[in-house]
């Protein structure tokens, strides 16, 4: 017996890189959806909404349930996610399109130098893998995309065009012949701005198609840890997902959101408000939010195909799991559709992280929620602690990991959001606490809300004076100093060429 100890010991040593060696670091999962707003159950639970998996993400996860994006738009969102640097910094507020590779280190100098979230992994012993859409990019623009190719070991598809070709149109019905007026949003005969089943089985969308490449890559034996990527397209429009999903949704059941009538009246007036006119006129209201609940219940269905590759893998007990949306979304609330504004609505985003236990003193305590602030540009900060990376010196975030232990633990930094409405050079904020949210315009106008009483921000209360104090203090979270306002680069040999 005693013979056979040195063969069981040099065994045992020779699997512990498995436990301790290279891949003891956490793998990470850091799944992106688009356009998800705050209807899930684990947050507001809008009426007839139907997530489970976003149920047993939050069962397993913390929840953070006060996160906003630092700029309400597709593009600046994500730069800023993956660079960690904020639009106040950069200078990014807005889309920029008609790219074909990293323009934004052109668009902004201080992102010329930038260190991609992915590539910071990798430079530290990761093997960085995603797919679908990270970076700013379209269903119906193909080749416009600001991903960088260089930031990853491997991308699904092509980095620059990873979405176009994976995703089918339902036959459509020109707006005449239909009935409707003319001024469909983003209309014309490819009807964008829409709701309608697809008559494909999901094997044949694009998420679902991501997934699937997901687990794969869940699955592979590596001798690196992994940092996986997973881009998810839906909800974002067209709202189009294969026609069971929007069985799940009878449009005599569909319940639209909560608004005033006045609401608008001590607010700012939205940019999308013509939009809003234009599906009233046309009664389309309660048929588009059944498309956007249609696809919030496919992309729930795709979270749990994710979740179900990630506990069959071998790195299940070793993975963070990050969820986020790059902002909130409207459905017509204060007039409004889609994002471009600063209200929580608009910026509110779903956010859940999972740690292991062996990770960072004990995991995450799963299964809690927290209000404490928080900003998507406290992402990039936060994994770098979690995984020992050091944190580069461009990232204007704070690390989450307080909270991440305890959820209760008070926060003194509030949410910082930016954007930059019509052509204005200089953007308007928005900070929140736990409680209260302050909105400030470019041009002075301010809009304050006890989102606790009032969480639909119907009662502006900026010139109350008994509110005096509460202003004053959250008016601390606002920039003093901010990047002008960036745009297109005739230069960048990143330009899409027509």
């Amino acid at each position: 017996m005693m013979k056979l100890l040195p063969i069981l010991l040099c065994v045992l040593l020779c699997n512990l890189p498995l436990a301790i060696g290279e891949n003891a670091k956490p793998n990470i999962l850091f799944i992106a959806i688009d356009d998800l707003n705050d209807y899930i159950s684990p947050l507001d639970n809008q009426a007839g909404v139907k997530t489970p998996n976003f149920d047993r993400l939050a069962r397993r996860s913390v929840t953070f349930a006060n996160a906003h994006c630092a700029a309400p738009v597709c593009h600046a969102s994500r730069v800023s996610m993956m660079t960690g640097v904020h639009p106040v910094t950069s200078g990014l507020y807005n889309n920029l399109f008609k790219a074909h590779g990293p323009r934004w280190r052109h668009e902004s100098p201080a992102l010329t130098d930038a260190v991609v979230l992915s590539q910071h992994f990798r430079n530290h012993g990761y093997h960085a893998a995603g797919g679908g859409k990270i970076f700013h990019t379209l269903q119906w623009t193909p080749g416009d995309s600001q991903n960088d190719p260089d930031a990853w070991d491997d991308y699904r598809g092509d980095p620059l065009d990873p979405i176009s070709a994976d995703w089918p149109r339902p036959k459509r019905i020109p707006d005449a012949k239909a009935g409707l007026t003319p001024g469909r949003p983003l209309g014309g005969r490819y009807q964008l701005f829409g709701a309608k089943p697809l008559q494909v089985p999901d094997e044949q969308t694009g998420d679902h198609m991501v997934v699937d490449w997901a687990a794969e890559q869940l699955a592979a034996k590596r001798d690196k840890p992994l940092f996986l990527a997973v881009g998810l397209f839906r909800p974002h429009i067209p709202f189009e997902v294969p026609q069971k999903y929007f069985d799940m949704h009878p449009l005599k059941d569909v319940t639209l959101p909560t608004v005033l009538d006045n609401d608008l009246d001590d607010a700012r007036v939205p940019e999308r408000q013509s939009w809003h006119r234009w599906v009233v006129k046309n009664k389309q209201w309660r048929k588009f939010m059944q498309g956007y609940l249609a696809s919030i219940s496919y992309t729930d269905h795709q979270l749990g195909r994710l979740l179900d590759a990630l506990d069959a893998s071998p790195i299940k007990d070793n993975t963070i799991v990050v969820l986020w949306s790059d902002h909130g979304f409207h459905i017509g609330e204060k007039d409004n559709w889609e994002k471009f504004c600063l209200w929580d609505q608009t910026t509110r985003v779903p956010l859940f992280i999972h740690v292991p236990e062996q990770v960072a003193g004990g995991g995450s305590p799963d299964g809690q929620s927290t209000r404490q602030p928080a900003t998507l540009t406290d992402i990039y900060p936060t994994l770098c602690e979690l995984a020992g990376l050091p944190i580069p010196p461009q990232c204007d975030g704070e690390s989450l990991v307080p909270q991440i232990k305890d959820p209760s633990q008070p926060r003194n930094r509030l949410s910082l959001t930016s954007y930059a409405f019509g052509d204005a050079a200089v953007p308007s904020h928005a900070v929140s606490d736990p409680r209260y949210r302050l909105i400030r315009y470019d041009d002075g106008f301010e809009e304050l809300y006890d989102l606790k009483t009032d969480p639909h921000e119907f009662t502006n209360l900026a010139t109350d004076p008994a509110m005096a104090q509460i202003k004053a203090r959250l008016a601390q979270g606002f920039p003093q100093q901010v990047a002008p306002r960036r745009r297109i680069p005739l230069d960048s040999p990143y330009n899409r060429k027509p």
